[in-house]
């Protein structure tokens, strides 16, 4: 059966004190919305995102995402209505989840489990918090389905004692929802239309809901700043524990943020304020020093990262010395064994195996061979003020210090370049490299000056 599932993102989030809609804003350095769509995206056939508040923003930002179905809530009078604004475009024969859009941390394998407890037409997803206070209690009869959801105003001293409460995510069968969600009436205080009245409607129509329970962190919302720093930590932590139970060692889990996907080999090092962004590989036995950042990024095999280093978009071979204070940039690939030293900056650069720049270098559009040695100081000149040229430096070559190679230009196999020269025209193989004036000494010249 397809699933299709509705995102309730009309809320404005007025305590975030924000112009932009509640679910736009980040978490782990992405948006709460990108975050629970990309999550759908692996369980949904389709998705039908419903906006409010600054609708234009909300749509703007899920289009780079992928395709989807909009439609607007036009008052918020509560979610059993928003609910009811996606109904054209479900079928009866869809099992159809609702998700929250200022609700980020939910995992793939719950809501697979949440489907999959919904074979009766209907599941609701639970939780039981350490402090139930504020949520609505799930009541349920002797057979252990849902009947119910009382509110916590609403509840007696019997109903206040229970601890499962409905996290407002629930998949029920199309037809089901179709047929029950014009029997939500807005006769409460607040005159508002509330999705957790399906539970007993179609308990009255003695329909099974079934539950299925979640740890409550991962259906944290926020609706304020601070809300929005426990959902932060709460994914740091969350993050972090699964790293650890891959046998990576965390200096200090409250100071590393992972704001992405991390595939990890046995025995890795993480010091502290390190950041993950995005796509990450580490082979075995990677360390990464203290205030690194390393985004879209695959590491090889004991390969250690020393600290200040800043990688993102590259490809590190095994057995590499990277940094302190190194910048790696995108479309670089650093061969095994080779080393990028301090204050090294490189883009679009090939280092093949061995390799070493180790100080104070700029490196981009550049190809260098195994082995190859590069001087403090180097600069490859690959911009001319319009076009971009690669330079070539062959397999065991040596470029002395504060040279500047300026592209197109090719420095042979074991070739030298001396130190201070700037060089413009080919190096041929085992050759020697000068492009510096002839020194003169003018004998007694201080004398004068004095």
């Amino acid at each position: 059966m397809k699933v299709h599932t509705i995102i309730l993102a009309a809320g404005s989030g007025s305590r975030m004190q924000s112009l932009k809609a509640k679910s736009l804003q980040k978490v782990a350095g992405m948006t709460m919305i990108e975050r629970i769509i990309k999550t759908a995206k692996e369980i949904s056939d389709q998705i039908t995102l419903v906006v409010g508040y600054d609708k234009e923003g909300i749509i703007e930002h899920a289009k780079k995402l992928g395709d989807f179905n909009y439609v607007e809530q036009p008052s918020p009078i509560g979610t059993g209505d928003a609910v009811k604004q996606a109904i054209p475009y479900i079928s009866d024969d869809e099992k159809v989840v609702v998700l929250y859009g200022d609700v980020p941390l939910i995992k793939v394998d719950t809501l697979k489990n949440l489907i999959s407890s919904s074979e009766e037409g209907f599941s609701i997803l639970t939780s039981f918090p350490d402090d139930p206070y504020g949520y609505g209690r799930v009541i349920k009869n002797i057979d252990h389905n849902a009947t119910s959801i009382v509110e916590q105003k609403d509840a007696n001293d019997d109903q206040k004692n229970i601890k499962e409460i409905f996290t407002g995510n629930l998949c029920i069968s199309g037809k089901i929802l179709k047929e029950s969600i014009n029997d939500i009436k807005n006769n409460n205080a607040a005159n508002e239309y509330y999705l957790t009245d399906l539970v007993s409607i179609n308990s009255k129509k003695e329909i099974k809901i079934n539950t299925y329970s979640v740890d409550i962190n991962e259906v944290l919302g926020a609706n304020s700043k601070k809300e929005l720093e426990l959902i932060e930590n709460t994914n740091r932590n969350m993050q972090a524990k699964d790293l650890q139970e891959k046998g990576v060692t965390i200096v200090d889990s409250n100071r590393i943020d992972i704001r992405g996907n991390v595939s990890v080999g046995k025995d890795c090092y993480i010091d502290v304020n390190v950041i993950l962004e995005g796509d990450i590989v580490l082979g075995d036995g990677v360390e990464i020093g203290p205030n690194s950042y390393i985004k879209n990024t695959k590491v090889g095999s004991n390969t250690n990262i020393k600290a200040f280093s800043y990688i993102e978009s590259a490809e590190i071979g095994s057995m590499c010395n990277i940094g302190p204070f190194a910048r790696i940039r995108e479309g670089s690939e650093i061969g095994d064994e080779a080393k990028v030293g301090n204050f090294v900056e490189t883009k679009k650069a090939k280092l093949g195996k061995g390799a070493k720049a180790s100080h104070l270098t700029y490196l981009g559009d550049t190809e260098i061979g195994n082995d190859a040695n590069i001087g403090a100081g180097t600069i490859t000149c690959n911009y001319d003020g319009k076009n971009k040229y690669v330079t070539k430096i062959g397999n065991n070559a040596f470029i002395g210090s504060n040279s500047a190679l300026v592209a197109p230009v090719e420095i042979g196999d074991g070739s030298f370049v001396a130190a201070g020269s700037t060089i413009t025209k080919d190096v041929p193989e085992n050759s020697l490299g000068v492009g510096r004036s002839k020194q003169s000494n003018i004998k007694d010249w201080s004398k004068d000056k004095k």
